[in-house]
């Protein structure tokens, strides 16, 4: 039963994380698409994508700079920038959200011109990862660069951490030189 109504439906387009793109069927007489306006995360230096919804991809761009996409692949062809920092948690859902994305990626299911910098994950809970946590980091790390964000308890309040810790700023080096970034090993 709704109280004011059904909940609105987010737009949902092909390029959203980690799904599939829907396949498309035109008319032949159907009218060209209207060309789409330029994005507001033009001229950013790299795109923050979470694997997962609450993974974390909006923290890191307030704190470090980026367009923040939430949950969808950048679009290149609207000027928004094509490096793409793909962030999940460190839980067993989180990796396996970042494992589809991965994929999706590796069978090339996304806009032209997207390419990985490096998976981002951010510590789920304070403390060493579980063994078999950590078995998975390694085989995403087989995958894809990986940057480990740790738990800092000052973020899940809204408050600003100065100054940052030594993985935080090796992701800010990142965003300021995202190129670099794709030749740099795991770390």
């Amino acid at each position: 039963m709704w109280i004011r109504g059904p909940a609105a439906r987010q737009d949902v387009t092909a390029t959203a994380v980690p799904r599939r793109p829907a396949a498309r069927t035109t008319r032949p007489d159907a009218a060209a698409p209207a060309q789409h306006a330029p994005s507001p995360h033009r001229g950013q230096p790299v795109a923050w994508v979470n694997a997962h919804g609450g993974g974390g991809a909006s923290t890191l761009a307030r704190v470090l700079g980026g367009a923040d996409l939430r949950l969808r692949w950048p679009e290149p062809a609207r000027g928004e920038p094509g490096g793409v920092l793909l962030v999940a948690r460190t839980h067993a859902g989180g990796m396996q959200a970042a494992s589809q994305a991965l994929n999706v990626l590796r069978t090339g299911e996304h806009p032209a011109g997207v390419h990985l910098i490096a998976l981002v994950l951010v510590a789920d809970a304070p403390g060493r990862l579980p063994r078999s946590l950590g078995r998975r980091v390694r085989v995403l790390r087989s995958a894809a660069e990986v940057h480990r964000v740790p738990w800092i308890p000052a973020w899940r309040l809204g408050e600003e951490v100065d100054p940052l810790p030594n993985a935080v700023r090796a992701l800010a080096e990142l965003v300021s030189s995202p190129s670099s970034g794709r030749n740099a090993g795991p770390r």
